[in-house]
Order: C-alpha cells, then sequence, then structure tokens
C-alpha cells in the first residue's frame, strides 16, 4: 500500500473511507485529504495525521484521487483537477448519478475511472459499495478500489448499467428501513409501549432478521413463514400489509428511486 491517495471532499463518507483506509494497513503519511474549510482540513490533519491539500495538489501528488464531493459539485471540481491531472492516475467517484463517462469527458484521454455507490453504512464498517468500471479502467483498478471500499464493509462489481437500480436498492436502501422502524416505533406507541423500548425491539427484531438473512442462506420467504403460525399474530398482520398494497408501495418507491438516479446521471438535477 505504497501509493499515494488522496480523498476530495472529505465529509462524512470521506472521512470513513479514510479512517477505513489507515485501519486497513494505509499510511497516513500516503494518505491526502482536501476539504472546502480551512478548519475542517485542519481537524482531519490532527484527527488522522495526513497531510490537507488543496485539489491541484492532490491532482499533481497522488496516484488514486476518491471524488467524494455532491453530484452537483462534480463538474467544478472536475474543471479545477483536469489541467494537473495526468491520464495515468485513477479516479474513483462516489457521486450519486455521475457516470464514468461524465467524468472521462472532462479529463485526459484514457484516464481510468471506477464508479463507486456507496451507502451510509461506511460511517459504522457495515457499507455496501457498488463498484464499476468506466471505459478505460481495468481489473486491476477495480480490485484497488474494492480494496478502499472493502476497509468500510462489502462491495459488489455490476456493470454501469445496474449501477441506477442498485442505486436505488442499496444506496438509498438503509432510509427505507430507517422509514420502517419509525412507523413501527409509532406502532408501539399506539399499542401502549413507551418509545424508548418500542424502539429497542424493534432495532434488535431488525439486528436479528438482518444477520439470520445473511447467514443462514435461507430465502427471505422461508424465514417468514417460520415465524408465520396458522391463525396466528403475524399472519394478520401480513394481511394488512398486503391489503395496503405496502409490497407494490415497496417496488413503486425502488423504481423512482431508479429514475431519479437516470435523471440525476443526464443532468436533470
Amino acid at each position: 500500500m505504497t501509493q499515494t491517495v488522496a480523498v476530495l471532499g472529505t465529509g462524512k463518507i470521506g472521512e470513513a473511507l479514510l479512517s477505513g483506509m489507515i485501519r486497513a494497513g494505509w499510511r497516513p503519511a500516503n494518505l491526502l485529504v482536501t476539504a472546502r474549510r480551512s478548519d475542517r482540513a485542519a481537524e482531519l490533519r490532527d484527527r488522522y495525521g495526513v497531510d490537507a491539500v488543496t485539489n491541484a495538489q492532490a491532482a499533481e501528488r497522488a496516484d488514486i484521487l476518491i471524488l467524494a464531493v455532491k453530484p452537483q459539485d462534480m463538474g467544478r471540481l472536475l474543471d479545477e483537477l483536469a489541467p494537473h491531472l495526468n491520464a495515468d492516475r485513477l479516479v474513483i467517484s462516489a457521486a450519486a448519478g455521475i457516470t464514468t463517462a461524465f467524468i472521462e469527458d472532462r479529463l485526459s484521454a484514457g484516464t481510468p475511472v471506477v464508479r463507486v455507490m456507496p451507502n451510509t453504512p461506511v460511517l459504522v464498517d457495515e457499507g455496501m459499495s457498488v463498484i464499476s468500471a468506466g471505459s478505460h479502467a481495468t481489473t486491476e483498478h477495480l480490485a484497488t478500489a474494492e480494496a478502499i471500499f472493502g476497509g468500510v464493509g462489502k462491495t459488489l462489481r455490476v456493470p454501469e448499467s445496474q449501477q441506477d437500480a442498485a442505486t436505488a436498492l442499496s444506496g438509498s436502501g438503509p432510509a427505507y428501513f430507517y422509514f420502517l422502524v419509525e412507523a413501527m416505533t409509532d406502532a408501539g406507541i399506539l399499542l401502549g409501549l413507551p418509545r424508548a423500548q418500542a424502539h429497542d425491539l424493534i432495532v434488535q427484531a431488525a439486528i436479528g432478521a438482518a444477520v439470520m438473512l445473511r447467514d443462514s442462506g435461507e430465502h427471505p420467504v422461508k424465514l417468514r413463514e417460520a415465524v408465520t403460525s396458522p391463525a396466528g399474530t403475524t399472519i394478520s398482520a401480513i394481511r394488512e400489509l398486503e391489503n395496503h398494497g405496502v409490497r407494490a408501495a415497496l417496488i413503486a418507491a425502488l423504481e423512482a428511486a431508479r429514475d431519479r438516479s437516470r435523471e440525476l446521471a443526464s443532468g436533470n438535477g
């Protein structure tokens, strides 16, 4: 891990990647960060022992650049980087909806670009990062991206044509679970439980169910049926979920998220 990596736009996700790389064995001396505010840059430098630089300096010094800025800031950042960035540098984008073609068109011909869609559980090392290669990215470049994002969770390679679907499912996915927990907590209060107790019951149920899904290898239908006794409480609840179209609503919601990701990719932000 002797390459120099720069994280440009070191917000929460960027800082999670930075700390993950250090835990995975990257030397702070080989890590660079950029931030809009000087006090934020100083905070990162003091906390992790990394060098805080300008975007132009990062482009000149780093072998790998991780672009962790907001999608609406990407065009301006690329214009700033282009005069200083050689085509032998690996560029990794973690901005939702930004295609590799968008980045390649604004940098030197032949620049390898890898597109990654992480989700917020990277903040607790339980993230899911979906990785796609641009026109000039090799298997080695993908492996480098996996090594970086693997420090904060799991990774999955997909064709870039599937990135919008992955964004809808995984990138936005945690929000759907938070929404469900919020609704279930309100239901628990309605049923007479204190908010704190309802919250604890639901969160532990969610954690246990997720671990069973991950570790058992069983289909979710089989796991659900194991909880669903004839004429019991669970089947009564599931009947109401089906009567209210929850399954159809989830499918429609994911389609809407995918369509919005496509809009962002086309520049209709």
